[in-house]
């Protein structure tokens, strides 16, 4: 750390610790090797630009293949997509068309025959006017499916997470039959709209979103249907709407889930893929996501009220490395201020406390949060504090006892005393 940092850290050799052993090398599980392989392939995806010049002259060749073939019918003449024509000839039009040439490697026949059959979903489903509709999910919104901020490169982030359906009484209330099934994907097809109308659809813009998909608690057989539903509709339909698909919380049992909606997916969908098991997610959605955007629950900053505030404070990151204790001190607090912060740590599990430090001499450090161990499932610290002298407030995660590093992240805002001296 830099002089003028606020950070200041503690290292504390781990052999004196009672600190965690070691894992022994034991046989790679199918899971371990899946989700390994997941990774890899996560790191080869490379997302379009969308920009004519930049591909090959065969590739360039296909689009305009797929226009004239677009153009000799009659059944896509009126078409368009999101609000764009089809054969409108601008930019935007070109990047749709490109999603579902790339969705097909570029194969004219079956880009067009995927574009047309679509085209006959959107109609048949009313897949334009859905974002109009109260399909009554109200206790669904922000917990199942929901869209919440967006990635460090712009795009949009859908989180969707389904361990509410292990209570029998809402499975049923959801998915009891198959009309409450049709009601449901209609809700779902909605989210993803929403998220689609946040896209660019411009060469060189945002034209795709994240996805994040929570798979703690989730019942895997009785969701079966409702999710082979749900991948085959998106893949069909919603062609190189994902930049990234990521998984967290991911189970011992995920080789199952994952053999259950694998056929539904083309390799360039699963080379989106990124797996991370229980314990990591923050670790895993901090080199993605900023930690001001991502949900509190996720190890983040970012509480549902927060949106109604304007854009997000931004937080500074940092590491706690094992063995370290981090101290973060916040100086220049004037007497009568009050000081407001958020901290978190991912996956806790390690000692927090803070304390306001006044410059005075004879004053005593005032003990605003006792050192207590946070848990690992705890969301972020939110708190504040009005200082009666002038001083500053000192933030300490202590993680001496374990040997794994922590992603962390904090931010603070400061607001003077408005009251007049007498």
């Amino acid at each position: 750390m830099d002089a003028s940092s606020p950070i200041s850290i503690q290292q504390t050799p781990l052999q004196d610790q009672h600190s965690e052993p070691t894992p022994k090398p034991g046989k790679r599980s199918f899971v371990t090797t899946l989700m390994e392989a997941a990774s890899l392939r996560s790191h080869s995806f490379k997302e379009d630009t969308y920009f004519i010049s930049n591909l090959r002259s065969s590739e360039k060749k296909a689009l305009q293949e797929l226009k004239d073939k677009l153009m000799a019918s009659d059944s896509c003449c009126d078409g368009s997509m999101w609000g764009t024509p089809l054969l409108g000839g601008d930019e935007k039009a070109d990047v749709i068309l490109m999603k579902f040439l790339r969705a097909r490697d570029f194969r004219v026949v079956d880009s067009y025959n995927m574009l047309q059959k679509c085209l006959s979903w959107r109609k048949e489903f009313g897949a334009d006017n859905v974002l109009e509709e109260d399909l009554g999910f109200k206790e669904l919104e922000g917990l199942v499916a929901y869209m919440h901020g967006y990635d460090r490169e712009g795009h949009p982030v859908c989180y969707n997470a389904y361990g509410v359906f292990r209570d029998k009484d809402m499975y049923e209330k959801i998915f009891g039959d198959e009309e409450k099934l049709k009601k449901f994907l209609r809700w779902r097809v909605q989210v993803l709209e929403r998220g689609i109308k946040l896209l660019h659809f411009k060469p060189g813009g945002v034209n795709s979103i994240i996805q994040v998909t929570d798979l703690k608690d989730m019942p895997k057989r009785e969701l079966r249907v409702a999710s082979n539903q749900i991948l085959s509709l998106f893949q069909d339909n919603y062609p190189e709407m994902v930049a990234r698909k990521i998984f967290i919380n991911v189970p011992w049992y995920f080789s199952l889930l994952y053999s259950m909606f694998s056929p539904f997916l083309t390799q360039r969908t699963k080379s989106k893929f990124l797996i991370s098991k229980e314990g990591n997610v923050a670790e895993t959605l901090y080199k993605f996501i900023r930690p001001e955007d991502i949900p509190v629950q996720y190890g983040g900053l970012s509480r549902p009220s927060d949106l109604q505030n304007g854009p997000p404070k931004p937080a500074s990151e940092f590491t706690v490395k094992g063995g370290e204790k981090v101290n973060i001190q916040i100086e220049g607090i004037e007497a009568g201020a009050t000081i407001t912060w958020d901290i978190v740590v991912g996956g806790w599990d390690l000692e927090y406390s803070a304390e306001f430090v006044p410059i005075a001499e004879g004053s005593y450090t005032i003990a605003v949060e006792r050192p207590r161990k946070m848990n690992p499932s705890e969301e972020a610290i939110h708190n504040s504090y009005t200082s009666g002298e002038a001083g500053k407030l000192v933030l300490s995660v202590d993680n001496t006892a374990s040997r794994r590093k922590k992603v962390a992240a904090y931010r603070y805002v400061v607001r003077k005393s408005t009251s007049m001296p007498i």
